[in-house]
């Protein structure tokens, strides 16, 4: 068996280029923006080049369809997707998202394949490569770099050298194992069954889910005449082996949604266990972790996509800084600082609603009833839920004597030369000013202008969230260098 040594590219002892392992949505967003902003990035993909329309993902929020906006690519998904104006909870609680502070009011349903495909155009477009079929069996890094192993479809085993490596692919992430970083949790839910079918009745509900304490269900479509369904029976806890029917199908279905809306011709069936994991760190040196390789979590509120693409959007601009010598290392301990408690908090958000739906007991059913009421009955309760779930609600921790604004999340805002997330599109920071302001910028940032006359400046971060701020029309504080604020 032969091995090569391969160099993503450039010239000298270690390449200014990243790897990205694992082509999923996290690491698709990751390579597109690195690449945009001028890095070499090489994705290592150990699936053959086949979109795979296995993926239990199915809901886009409406922080990620910002994060897509700022990229030129929410409308797209958009037309792709079927947009979802209320969030269902336990089967009483009903979520009206139509007052979001976003410009996306909604959920889309859209599977996954169809966001991977959107984003893998991107990155081609950017000039990302692509190697498929090529599987990390372990990796070493030193000062100047990292060097992967690589085992192609063939047999042929290879090196490559690389600035950084991140390792975006999922639970049993290979790059998370070869750093040796554990991946402590559990299983939550064992022998939870998907398949995809066709229905003889088609759902009231673009998105249809329901518990009952033995039994909950989900059903999504496709958009070619599929639904996938997602379902779990108390009664059935069986080894993953178990052969599956669908008869297994129809009758959790039945169980939980009360009806089975004439279930036929599965075209897919399988059956999975959800686990709640998470790294305790994001990077050793020169590797990083992001999505699933980082956290995992159950389905319920349909964050893990979303999670996943919010780690991305947080890391890219930060390592395509260092990668191009605008900002030292410490800027990369910021990504785990700010992502690391946003996956835990995920993993209680989601790991709650699950306990909760699955609820069969007097006490815990009594739990969910007084919640429910509680969140129905307080605005202020159900907004912060809301704002959890979406995305909306997340802000990053401010230096000790920043300005109020300084972490968090800024909406949508227009602007006198248009909207902010068009002005994010450049890959920037955007200076957002009153009419009259000197500064004019440089490649660092660009600046824009109110188009209302609101008098306070700020200096919005390329993922949409505020690293400066002041009350009053300023210029950026002479010498002061934008990328300074997020280290």
């Amino acid at each position: 068996m032969s091995v090569r040594t391969r160099e993503a590219t450039m010239n000298g002892t270690t390449p200014r280029t990243v790897i990205v392992v694992g082509s999923g949505p996290t690491g698709l967003l990751l390579a597109g923006d690195l690449a945009a902003a001028g890095v070499p990035v090489t994705v290592v993909e150990k699936r053959p080049h086949k979109v795979s329309n296995l993926s239990r993902a199915f809901v886009l929020h409406a922080r990620t369809l910002e994060q897509l906006d700022a990229r030129g690519l929410a409308d797209r998904v958009e037309a792709k997707g079927q947009a979802l104006d209320r969030l269902q909870l336990f089967n009483r609680l009903s979520v009206d998202l139509t007052g979001l502070p976003s410009r996306f009011r909604h959920v889309l349903v859209l599977p996954q394949y169809e966001v991977e495909a959107a984003l893998q155009q991107r990155a081609t477009d950017a000039g990302v490569k692509f190697s498929y079929e090529s599987e990390v069996t372990g990796l070493t890094q030193d000062a100047d770099g990292v060097t992967l192993q690589v085992r192609t479809g063939d047999g042929e085993s290879s090196t490559l050298r690389a600035a950084y490596v991140v390792g975006t692919d999922g639970m049993r992430s290979a790059v998370r194992e070869s750093v040796g970083l554990p991946f402590p949790g559990k299983s939550v839910i064992r022998s939870v069954v998907l398949a995809d079918v066709k229905l003889a009745e088609e759902p009231g509900s673009v998105l249809t889910v329901n518990a009952v304490g033995d039994a909950f269900a989900f059903i999504a479509p496709f958009g070619d005449g599929y639904y996938r369904v997602i379902g779990w029976n108390r009664a059935r806890n069986v080894p993953e082996s178990a052969p599956l029917g669908l008869d297994e199908i129809k009758e959790v279905t039945r169980l939980a949604l009360g009806r089975d809306y004439g279930m036929y011709e599965a075209r897919w069936m399988s059956r999975f266990h959800s686990d709640e994991r998470q790294a305790p760190a994001y990077r050793v040196g020169r590797v990083l972790l992001a999505g699933d390789a980082a956290h995992v979590h159950t389905p319920a509120g349909g964050q893990g996509m979303n999670t996943g693409l919010q780690d991305a959007a947080n890391l890219g601009w930060k390592l395509a800084a260092v990668v191009n010598g605008r900002a030292g290392e410490a800027l990369l301990d910021t990504y785990e600082a700010e992502r690391h408690p946003v996956g835990k908090a995920v993993l209680r958000s989601s790991g709650g609603i699950v306990r909760l739906a699955m609820a069969h007991r007097p006490w815990t059913l009594a739990a969910r009833a007084a919640l429910t009421a509680f969140l129905g009955r307080v605005r202020p309760a159900r907004t912060r839920v809301v704002g959890r779930l979406t995305g909306i609600g997340v802000a990053y921790p401010a230096p000790r004597g920043a300005h109020r604004l300084v972490g968090t999340r800024v909406p949508d805002v227009t602007l006198k030369e248009g909207r902010l997330y068009e002005a994010l599109r450049r890959g920037t920071f955007v200076l957002i000013v009153p009419e009259g302001t000197r500064d004019k910028g440089d490649d660092r940032y660009s600046v824009t202008h109110w188009a209302s006359d609101r008098r306070t400046s700020l200096l919005v971060r390329p993922d949409g969230y505020v690293a400066w701020a002041s009350d009053e029309a300023a210029d950026l504080p002479a010498g002061i260098d934008p990328y300074a604020f997020g280290a």
